[in-house]
Parts: structure tokens; sequence; C-alpha cells
């Protein structure tokens, strides 16, 4: 059976560079950064000081106020994005095509901020006062489950749970469901709000976040003096549509997506394997999905956490899997400014993609002041780059040692 074309027709978004796509493309490409000090948890507990939070967003721009009170932050994010991404594809979820449209919205973790405040309650009133909405609230798929309902769509319904790599992951899965069949059009991405005392504590204590102060330089991918990712919050949501379903409804095309792979490390729970060997099944199998030669690529969006580990293994991998051509193509991590938004990150950098093709610019690494000898390929610094683009590889890595690399290329 011949596998049907897949393309991306609506791009929706909540990030700490803006409420929006076009605010938040224009920030990162300019690189405005979404970083500054810590205000959801008391910064003097911890030994990291900032975080890439979103501060100004309001439920009740996009819900009703008593519904969004039954949402955990991750969930109304999703919902969000997800309106504004259907409306950017200027779709309409008719009774008729309702069955045909799907959403797999991807989380790392889902109600961390829930689960956190009602145990609290527990402890101090007892099981009484705990919220009948605590359960719903909390779990991980409630964002795809609640962008269903808020959309009417009633196609295949999930939610990809594999830590950093959730949205990358999701997109991927439903990418899969329309070139199969199963689906004409499908609402996919990441959502996540994990900045809270709890989520924190446990990355400080596993020495991940840096503990730079200064906001405008602690999120520095492949720099030398590089100490840690910066924790981020928010959504990104794509509408994936069947070419037919795109032309006949006549639909403005942004890409194509070619190009889906997960691969699993089998090493360790948090430490990439050696040389980033999954990366590296994971960049080939994608290529080969999609079709393409290595030389085909021009630009890798990557997974360019600011981790020590991460940014050596991921280049490494890079130059495994391209060979010489590793040399020749553009890289950049938009974490330099958005932070690292975990389950929603691969979501995220996704749009960044496919922003990227649509207008022909490479968003730079920002903050790379001293570059790491071990981390020597095209990392875009610093400011952004005007070029056609054709081909964009974008990675995501997961605790549990999960790789996924998904490809976007021009509509032709």
């Amino acid at each position: 059976m011949e596998k049907r074309r897949v393309v991306v027709t609506g791009l929706g978004a909540v990030t700490p560079c803006g409420l929006d796509v076009e605010t938040t493309w224009n920030n990162v490409i300019s690189g405005v950064s979404g970083i500054g000090e810590v205000t959801r948890v008391n910064k003097d507990l911890f030994p990291a000081k900032v975080a890439a939070e979103i501060n100004d967003f309001k439920p009740e721009d996009f819900m009703d106020k008593k519904e969004a009170r039954k949402m955990d932050r991750f969930t109304q994010y999703a919902v969000a994005a997800s309106l504004m991404a259907v409306k950017d594809a200027n779709l309409e979820i008719t009774d008729e095509i309702a069955p045909r449209v799907g959403v797999w919205i991807g989380s790392g973790i889902g109600g961390m901020e829930t689960h956190e405040e009602q145990h609290k309650i527990f402890l101090e009133k007892g099981y009484r006062r705990v919220s009948p909405f605590y359960v719903p609230m909390m779990i991980a798929d409630m964002a795809a489950g609640q962008v269903s309902i808020v959309l009417g769509a009633k196609g295949v319904n999930a939610c990809t749970t594999t830590a950093c790599a959730s949205g990358a992951n999701s997109i991927g899965d439903a990418f899969k469901v329309i070139q199969r069949g199963d689906a004409d059009i499908m609402i996919t991405g990441g959502t996540e709000a994990p900045i809270t005392n709890m989520a924190f504590a446990g990355f400080c204590m596993a020495k991940a976040l840096s503990t730079n102060p200064d906001p405008k330089t602690a999120s520095r991918p492949f720099d030398l003096n590089r100490d840690g990712f910066v924790m981020g919050e928010g959504a990104g949501i794509l509408v994936l549509e069947s070419l037919e379903s795109a032309l006949a409804r006549g639909a403005r095309i942004y890409a194509e997506i070619v190009g889906y792979s997960a691969t699993g490390d089998a090493y360790h729970i948090t430490a990439p394997a050696p040389g980033g060997e999954g990366g590296v099944r994971a960049m080939k199998q994608a290529l080969k999905d999609a079709g393409l030669n290595p030389e085909d690529i021009d630009y890798i969006n990557a997974h360019g956490t600011s981790t020590d580990y991460n940014d050596k293994y991921e280049t490494m991998a890079i130059k495994e899997a391209f060979g010489e051509h590793a040399y020749k193509l553009a890289v950049s991590s938009t974490k330099s400014v958005t932070g690292h938004l975990l389950g929603a990150a691969g979501a995220v950098e996704a749009i960044f993609s496919v922003k990227a093709i649509a207008d022909g610019i490479i968003p730079p690494t920002m903050n790379l002041e001293t570059p790491d000898p071990e981390c020597d390929l095209d990392y875009v610094p610093n400011q952004m780059r005007k070029q056609p683009v054709n081909a964009v590889l974008s990675n995501s890595l997961g605790f549990g040692g999960h790789n996924v690399s998904l490809i976007f290329k021009k509509y032709e």
C-alpha cells in the first residue's frame, strides 16, 4: 500500500518567548530570551535561580473560566495552542469529518502542579477536601482528552509520554496515523507545566539544572562553560493533514513531514549512550524513512540542552550519522532562548523547523561565546542566518534512553 503524503497546515504555540507562534518565532530568531528569575518557586530554597516561565497567559482568553479551573496549567496551554493551530489552518471540524480528525498530544509528567497542591490539602485537611477533579486534572493524557472535547475531534485520541521526547514522539506517531490512512487530520504536539517545587528539587538533585544566576546566559548550548539546562514550560501544536485533504480544502501548506524514527539506548536512566549511539540510529532511520540522503538536510534543530553530556554526545552522533556533511550543515539549539520545555520541547522545536523552511531563516544558538573543542560544528552562533532551507531534521532525546528524529521538507 502506498504511503500517503502528510503536510503541515496549522501551527499554534504558547511559550516563554511569546503567546503565539509569530511572537515566539520573531523572538527566537532575534535572540530575545524568555528566561528570567524563577518566580513559581522560592529561588532562595534552590541552587538553580532561573527558569523560562510564562507569566502573562490568561486561560480565559481561550476558554470558559469555569472550565479552565478544571484543568491543570499543562492542559490549558495545550487547549490554547490547539485552538490557535486549528484557526491558523482555517480548519472547521464538522460532524462529517470529526471521526477522521484525531488528537495526539504528549506530556512528560502531566499535572505536577495539581498533584502537589492536592497532596498538600490531603495531608493538612484529609481526603474529603481533595478535589473531585484531582485525577482528571493530573493525568498526562488529559491535554489530548480536553482538546478533543473542545474541538469535537473524534478520531484517534492518544498521548505519548517519553520524557523530553514526548512532543516529538507524538508528532511522529500522529504522522504515521495519517500516513497509513487511519485519520485525515491530526492535531498534535506536546505540552508541559513543570515549574513546581518537586520538579525543581528533583532536577536540582540530579544536577541537571544550570546554577548560573544570570537569566541571559544560563542556557548556553555547545558552549564550554555550559552547566545545565534551564527549565521551561509551554505547548506547541501542529495540524498535520493528508495531502489530499489539504488540497481539497485549499489549505495553506507550510511544509511536508517526511521522516520519523524513535530508538532506545538500552543504556542508562538519565545519561545518553556513549557517542550518542541511539541518536545516530534515530537520525539514520529517519533519513531512510524520508527517502533522503544525509546531504539533503540543510539544518538540524538540535536537542541541545546545554548539559555537558547531551551537547557533546549529540555532536558526536551528528558526525557519525552525517559523515562529511556534518560540517556543511547548520545546527542550532533554540533552547538557548526558550529554555527546555521538557515534554513540549520537541513540538515547539518542530514548529521552529517548519518556520525555518517557510521563512528561509535558521535560528541562532545564543550565548555561544567560548566554543567547546568537542563541539565543533556550525551552531549558527548568536545571529540568525537567512538562507533557503529545503529540509530540516529535529532531534529530541529523553530520560529513559528515548531518541526521536523528525524530518520536514519544503512542499513541492
